[in-house]
């Protein structure tokens, strides 16, 4: 139990903890700072200390610890949980994509496996040790997306059938349009630097308002100037409803292929969660570290008695705020053990007896 129930505030300590939320990547990370608590247990705040000096060491030696894409996609794989949901393409790309960081970060932690040498970073690698990084979705979802996330033409052979069938058909409207604006253009109908637009899902072309009824088609939109109107050819009417025809196939497809990987994917939706905690504790970790850097920190060596022995030590949240002012903070020393276990302090007002208290 922590007396008063504000004592985190009272210390400054929930200035911390924003700095610790500044610097996560993800919500993931956000979580674990929100969740974090004192704790007294000697073997848990050694392994939390010597996480954080590892993971320090990997910002400072290392220049390609894998760290993009920490996407929080909890939610959307909670939501496929259900029978007939499925991911839609932002979601699996961002999938892919935590997927894919969390293999490379478990493959980082473990080269040490693969040189037949100690790892130089043992607390890191045991975190890292039964995490499942499911190569074969990966594998799946490639066979899906492309580099940028969009559904293949060849994710399936369907749709690839129809997008073939899409661009065929455009080919022809595009190939119609341009001989109708030739002419249009010949007779002074349409401005000589018009070219074909699109409207409302339908090619169509820049005709001014006074010369549409010259050529025969559909209006669908004017400028918000009033000073030209889109008509869609008669020529090209039955193609550009078979354009919208084949569009709705595609949407159909791209549902049915997302929906049939989501299926795949959902017997293995509580080991990928598991995974992502993984994720979660190193966002939380790496950002423990970074503010470690902005304080200048060093791990506390650690005692199992009564004992504290600080030298030259400097409020954090001081140090940062006089920096920013080219001002230093006056560090101090202080010894307290089961010999000499009461400290008074005392002073004028402004004489550092606040700091010296939240320092400790």
């Amino acid at each position: 139990m922590i007396y008063p129930q504000n004592f985190e505030q009272k210390i400054g300590f929930d200035h911390v903890r924003k700095l610790l939320t500044d610097e996560c990547l993800s919500p993931l990370g956000e979580e674990r700072v929100a969740e974090m608590t004192f704790s007294g247990n000697f073997e848990e705040i050694e392994i939390r200390l010597n996480l954080v000096t590892e993971f320090v060491r990997i910002i400072q030696e290392e220049n390609n610890f894998p760290d993009q894409f920490f996407f929080d996609v909890r939610p959307s794989l909670k939501r496929i949980r259900v029978e007939g949901m499925y991911l839609d393409e932002q979601e699996l790309f961002n999938l892919r994509r935590s997927l894919e960081t969390i293999r490379d970060i478990v493959h980082f932690l473990n080269k040490g496996n693969e040189e037949k040498t100690n790892s130089p970073y043992p607390n890191l690698k045991r975190l890292a040790g039964d995490v499942a990084v499911f190569p074969q979705l990966l594998v799946k979802i490639d066979g899906i997306l492309d580099k940028y996330g969009k559904i293949k033409d060849k994710a399936s052979a369907e749709l690839a059938r129809i997008r073939q069938n899409l661009a065929s058909t455009m080919g022809g409207i595009s190939r119609t349009l341009n001989s109708i604006l030739r002419s249009a253009q010949a007779e002074g109908y349409v401005e000589k630097d018009a070219a074909p637009a699109m409207r409302d899902g339908r090619l169509v072309i820049p005709v001014s308002p006074g010369l549409k009824r010259k050529i025969k088609g559909i209006v669908h939109d004017e400028s918000a100037s009033g000073k030209t109107v889109f008509i869609e050819p008669a020529e090209v009417v039955e193609a550009n409803n078979r354009i919208r025809e084949l569009e709705g196939e595609e949407r159909r497809e791209i549902v049915r292929i997302l929906t049939e990987f989501s299926a795949t994917v959902r017997p293995f939706i509580p080991d990928i969660l598991q995974s992502y905690e993984f994720l979660a504790e190193i966002d939380f970790i790496r950002a423990k570290s970074y503010v470690a850097l902005q304080f200048n920190a060093i791990k506390p060596a650690l005692e199992r008695e009564q004992l504290l022995d600080w030298g030259t030590a400097i409020h954090p949240l001081l140090q940062i705020s006089l920096a920013k002012q080219n001002k230093k903070a006056v560090p101090l020393d202080i010894e307290l053990n089961d010999k000499q276990r009461i400290l008074i302090i005392s002073g004028p007002n402004a004489g550092g007896k606040s700091v010296c208290l939240k320092t400790i």
